[in-house]
């Protein structure tokens, strides 16, 4: 019998959460601690958490499984945690994907190593398993969202300047210095909607403009692949910070984008195999209110004219137009070719593929529509890379140094076409 997170339990609990991604989550963990809840968001790694994660989970189980509850175990032992006051964290999509069944996965983790006493809170919007002590209602639904507005820009613009400032940190500093402040604003429920988040935007793209860079170019360089793997560095070896020090412009397609293809991915079920008419026009008509705000952060970057501008959702679902069905949606299905495609177009031709092992619709739906991808863009440079318990850097490394080394040949064909 799993352990209830109650009421009593939320005055004095400390609740882990993984990070999937530090941008984004150091703004969200906020909306936790601004609705009464004590957090800590996780930032162990090193060989311990996959050691763990394979102790406790059966090694069949997707990569991202392993490196989460791994990760969430880890902390519990060796974080200097009081055990008996934590609670864990951990989402729950109640779709095809295994994601769902992480929770279970976990509390039997929890078992294994006599620790079944911690409450594990499922964070999902399906009712699927509730607590007494913890609610998601519509404020907390509206600041993440917010968190994640500004953390897709501040990702963004962070990523084009970094690797051209003249003086080295100067992005992540400004990066750290608006995870504050806008913590701060919310922890006084302020800055998360209207006009006072427009004037956020504004200033967030004006102090990134303002930042002094170099005049180059650089290899560009996207990344897709499975959620967990694309954005966490835990999950892809610290990829981005790889890829930049090998002299790249990395671009990471916006988080909102997922969010945006989970809520569409409900009104084409409805057009599929039929339901509730109600509930696919109430999801248009949030999708429509959403599709508001990212226009706004799109504005935002387009008002320096130093940024390279990331198309809005509805026009990056057409680039996938006679690809792939937009039936599919297990393993990121079509939004995969879609966003292999848009970075094509908006000059990030060369792309890693973060692939984890375990997740078959993954490798379906990115290695196996590559060719389809590169059929319609030739431009396209894309590797494959796996992610296990088992693989090597060194091999994953120089699989990406070939990728790069091709690249290197276009860019010198582009600077010296004779």
């Amino acid at each position: 019998m799993s352990t209830v997170f109650t009421k009593a339990m939320r005055k004095d609990y400390t609740i882990l959460i993984p990070n999937m991604s530090p941008v984004h989550f150091n703004i969200a963990k906020e909306v936790f601690a601004n609705h009464g809840y004590k957090v800590a968001l996780l930032e162990n790694q090193g060989p311990n958490v996959i050691r763990e994660g394979l102790r406790y989970v059966h090694n069949d189980i997707c990569y991202p499984a392993q490196l989460v509850i791994g990760q969430l175990i880890d902390a519990v032992k060796n974080g200097n945690f009081d055990t008996h006051k934590v609670a864990l964290a951990i989402t729950q999509t109640g779709g095809g994907c295994r994601a769902s069944n992480y929770l279970f996965l976990l509390r039997k983790a929890l078992e294994k190593c006599q620790l079944s006493h911690i409450p594990v809170i499922s964070l999902n919007l399906k009712g699927m398993e509730k607590n007494p002590g913890f609610k998601l209602t519509f404020f907390m639904l509206l600041q993440a969202y917010s968190a994640f507005i500004y953390g897709d820009l501040l990702m963004a613009l962070s990523n084009q300047v970094r690797p051209y400032e003249i003086r080295k940190g100067e992005a992540d500093a400004l990066v750290a210095t608006w995870n504050r402040y806008l913590s701060e604003r919310f922890a006084h429920n302020k800055g998360y909607i209207g006009w006072a988040m427009k004037r956020n935007l504004n200033e967030i793209c004006k102090q990134f403009a303002a930042i002094p860079v170099r005049k180059e170019e650089k290899i560009k360089v996207g990344i897709v692949g499975e959620i967990y793997m694309k954005y966490s560095p835990l999950g892809n070896n610290n990829l981005q910070a790889y890829l930049e020090e090998q002299g790249c412009e990395v671009m990471v397609p916006s988080m909102m984008g997922f969010l945006y293809y989970g809520a569409d991915n409900a009104i084409t079920d409805k057009t599929y195999y039929g339901g509730r008419i109600l509930s696919s026009i109430v999801t248009q008509f949030i999708l429509r209110q959403l599709f508001k705000v990212e226009n706004m952060s799109r504005q935002a970057m387009q008002k320096s004219g130093k940024f390279n501008v990331p198309i809005p959702y509805s026009e990056m679902k057409q680039l996938n137009e006679g690809l792939i069905d937009y039936g599919v949606k297990m393993g990121e299905g079509w939004l995969l070719t879609a966003e292999m495609l848009d970075l094509v177009h908006a000059g990030y031709t060369n792309i890693v593929c973060t692939q984890p092992f375990g997740c078959l619709p993954n490798h379906i739906c990115a290695k196996g529509m590559i060719r389809a991808v590169t059929e319609r863009a030739p431009q396209a440079n894309i590797v494959p890379i796996d992610y296990d318990p088992s693989a090597t850097h060194v091999n994953q490394e120089n699989r990406i140094k070939l990728m790069l080394a091709i690249a290197k040949e276009h860019l010198d064909g582009k600077k010296n076409p004779e």
